[in-house]
């Protein structure tokens, strides 16, 4: 085909009820079929593990700037990406790690203390979501006070998204930066009172001997905050989901949980928590023997390049000896999520906290589990049945 006829030709849609109601399924198909897609909603597509590795290591040809907003250091390419991933690399080094680890403990065993002794529980809901917020509020030093608000505009958050109502999400960004900007007041107000967390020491950094803006806190923040609350609740999901389906595994990892950390990695493989990112064309490009112009927007997804057969085999399978480098739950290359270690640390201690406190999780039949639509990935609903 040539550029022409590729830029109007729709392979498929992504809104499709057929897509939206099975999106790993989907995302299969797609993968044999048209491992290159375009749609007016995506643009291009990539399914292939090939192709999306590509992308990922071809920084100068592949921009990550594909935002209309500053996105601190997500939609930024190098030298300016550098410059700020330095800055931000060492929150999630060994040292801080271990200090918050503690913490990250207690919260996960709180909340699994707090399920019933048995009956049936909404996963997400109860556990996921319960979980995502507190854990990330306790990371970036702020109140208690604050899970009900971003409960709530998570809520709303992703309605606007589901709707595509752009007015609404335009004022939902406003209003999680005003939440954002109100903390960084707080903060200088207290002066030297201030607390000593993430938050406070985020706003003393500096980048090329200059203080960072107001404006580049509140994106990094930003982007820590929303990301972290909407993955972290979709992994809980799919994990409790994927072992209450499986008795075997859970038992064994109940017996091993040493082997919690690749066992998580392997089913969020598997089925992803993160559907998508996005990248820009830098120049005229061919990948997947489509011909792509210059300035076009790429939608990299994750939920299919992660079970491609060509490197996975029966992307089903679930296995603990492969190699870790072909995962891309985390992403490769130099855009690599630099949370992944405090992510992984969180789902292993809440991991451990759940099988050590249960004896078992059984799916309910009559209630299955509810697929998230496009743009979330995992489950909006998992309800199971818990004995402690």
């Amino acid at each position: 085909m040539n550029e022409t006829t590729d830029a109007v030709h729709q392979d498929w849609d992504p809104r499709a009820e057929s897509v939206l109601d099975d999106q790993i399924a989907a995302y299969d198909a797609m993968r044999s079929r048209c491992p290159v897609a375009y749609s007016d909603y995506l643009q291009w597509s990539l399914f292939r593990h090939a192709d999306v590795k590509r992308v990922l290591e071809d920084h100068d040809t592949f921009s990550n700037a594909a935002s209309r907003h500053l996105s601190v250091p997500n939609a930024m390419d190098p030298p300016e990406h550098t410059r700020f991933r330095r800055l931000i690399e060492p929150y999630f080094g060994p040292g801080p790690m271990a200090a918050f680890e503690p913490h990250c403990r207690e919260i996960a065993e709180s909340l699994v203390a707090r399920l019933p002794e048995s009956g049936e529980i909404e996963a997400m809901a109860e556990l996921g979501q319960n979980f995502a917020l507190e854990i990330q509020c306790a990371f970036m030093g702020w109140p208690t006070g604050l899970h009900e608000p971003l409960r709530d505009w998570t809520r709303r958050q992703h309605a606007a998204t589901l709707a595509g109502d752009r007015q609404a999400l335009g004022e939902l960004a406003l209003e999680f930066d005003g939440v954002i900007r109100d903390l960084l007041e707080t903060r200088r107000a207290a002066g030297d009172a201030a607390p000593d967390d993430v938050t406070t020491r985020i706003m003393n950094e500096t980048v090329e001997g200059r203080a960072l803006s107001d404006e580049e806190i509140v994106s990094i923040l930003r982007n820590w905050t929303v990301g972290e609350l909407g993955t972290i609740s979709a992994s809980i999901g799919i994990l409790m989901r994927y072992l209450a389906d499986h008795p075997q595994l859970q038992a064994r990892l109940r017996g091993e949980p040493e082997l919690l950390p690749p066992a998580i990695d392997e089913i969020l493989r598997i089925d992803a928590p993160l559907m998508s990112n996005r990248r820009r064309t830098t120049r005229p490009v061919e990948i997947g023997g489509r011909h792509i112009p210059a300035g076009e927007r790429l939608t990299i997804l994750w939920g299919s390049a992660n079970r491609d057969e060509a490197v996975f085999g029966d992307p089903d399978a679930f296995r603990l000896d492969r190699d870790p480098e072909d995962n891309l739950l985390y992403g490769a290359g130099i855009h690599v999520c630099p949370g992944a270690p405090l992510a992984r640390m969180e789902l292993k201690l809440f991991m451990e906290a759940l099988l050590a406190d249960t004896v078992q999780l059984k799916p309910i039949p009559e209630k299955p589990a509810v697929r998230a639509k496009f743009p979330a990935g995992g489950y909006s609903a998992v309800p199971l049945r818990v004995t402690r």
